[in-house]
């Protein structure tokens, strides 16, 4: 059993302290009533147009302050108003001096292009990097029971029972044995390219903007689809070898749950999954209240796997951060208190519940799309249970 101290209800914490905010652009909904409720880090900020529901699409880094900028010239414009009527027009010398500076930075432009795209082409092309953490995905860490400081308010949680969870997400080579098990066991099927399973549907209250989610067979993943990295040669699933290692993507939350559930585990709690990562003492991040670059995959970390310009990165194997050196990258250990890593950063992690209300799905964690802040244990996201992306994936838990 699962409770709060003071008698708190769970529920209605989660709508009003809940803070969405990812660069990868699942869902965002920033629901606190009051300064105190909202993370200062994410007050007065929105998604970039057109993001502000779920979807399926990857972006750069959007989180900023919203600013309504007054177009260039206008009064009170930043950077100044209008030209005074009283100004002199410039001479011909200085038309001809301004049009040769525009035609140098013009020049400049297209050369700075060419030159990104090119970097862009050769690092999608060249061949990602190899490395072997040291890190077992098949090993589980044992989350006790007792208290401990859960959300960004540190409120006191008791969690009645001790559980295990799976020290690092799944990884592509684990999903992919799984898909063929599962096939042959015919719990999943492909239909139309596509990985479906049957899923019982959920109860529906009616609420505003509650979608209904029936039973009936649920998308799991897209056969090919470009974020997956595990791939199908008509007659079985392999991971392709460079992302072996790396946590699986591109997985629904439907797909998460049937992969745990296949082994008679499942997926964690948000408050499982926050003292897993936690711990007792309200750190804000898995190993502390302070974190570097060379810490997490978060953007621009900096880290071998991160291309092309805008530093939009990718993911890196489990483990990967764990105090190590790697083609000259110096890592810290970013454990979490009970042994677990990738606990902030690399990918999102879906969690389990299905709330009254709301057809969506909660993940925990933050992704290498994210900035160092929007990795702190309490940051949660959304999305609807059929979203993939190359920012999402998870781990299971067993026990209760």
């Amino acid at each position: 059993m699962v409770r709060l101290a003071h008698r708190h209800s769970f529920q209605y914490r989660v709508w009003r302290g809940g803070v969405v905010f990812d660069q990868a652009l699942v869902r965002y909904g920033i629901r606190a009533t009051t300064a105190r409720g909202r993370d200062y880090a994410d007050a007065g900020r929105r998604p970039g147009d057109g993001f502000d529901r779920a979807c399926r699409a990857d972006g750069v880094a959007f989180d900023r302050s919203v600013q309504t900028e007054r177009q260039v010239g206008a009064r009170g414009a930043r950077g100044g108003g209008r030209m005074n009527s009283d100004r002199r027009p410039p001479t011909a010398d200085a038309r001809s001096q301004i049009t040769d500076n525009r035609q140098r930075v013009a020049g400049i432009c297209v050369a700075l292009l060419a030159i990104a795209l090119a970097a862009c082409a050769s690092a999608q092309t060249s061949a990602l990097p190899k490395f072997d953490t040291g890190v077992d995905p098949e090993s589980w860490a044992t989350i006790p029971a007792g208290e401990f400081l859960f959300g960004q308010q540190s409120e006191r949680v008791k969690v009645d029972y001790a559980f295990e969870m799976m020290v690092t997400d799944v990884t592509n080579a684990q999903y992919a044995r799984y898909l063929n098990r599962a096939l042959a066991d015919a719990k999943v099927k492909i239909v139309n390219r596509q990985i479906v399973g049957a899923y019982p549907g959920d109860a529906f209250t009616g609420y505003r903007h509650e979608k209904k989610i029936e039973a009936g067979d649920k998308l799991h993943l897209v056969v090919g689809a470009p974020d997956l990295r595990i791939v199908y040669d008509g007659a079985s699933f392999h991971a392709k070898p460079e992302y072996a290692n790396h946590p699986a993507v591109a997985i629904t939350w439907f797909g998460a749950k049937a992969y745990c559930e296949y082994f008679g585990w499942r997926l964690p709690s948000e408050i499982e999954w926050e003292k897993a990562a936690r711990g007792t003492d309200g750190r804000a991040y898995p190993w502390g209240d302070a974190i570097a670059k060379n810490q997490a995959n978060s953007y621009n970390s900096l880290d071998p796997f991160e291309r092309g310009i805008g530093a939009q990165g990718d993911t890196t194997p489990v483990g990967f951060y764990n105090g190590k050196t790697y083609a000259g990258y110096a890592t810290r250990d970013a454990q979490s208190a009970y042994g677990l890593y990738d606990m902030a950063g690399n990918v999102w992690q879906w969690t389990g519940e299905v709330y009254k209300g709301t057809h969506y799905r909660y993940l925990r964690g933050g992704s290498k799309q994210n900035y160092e802040y929007n990795l702190r244990v309490w940051t949660r996201n959304s999305a609807e249970p059929d979203y993939y992306a190359a920012s999402v994936g998870f781990r299971c838990a067993r026990g209760k």
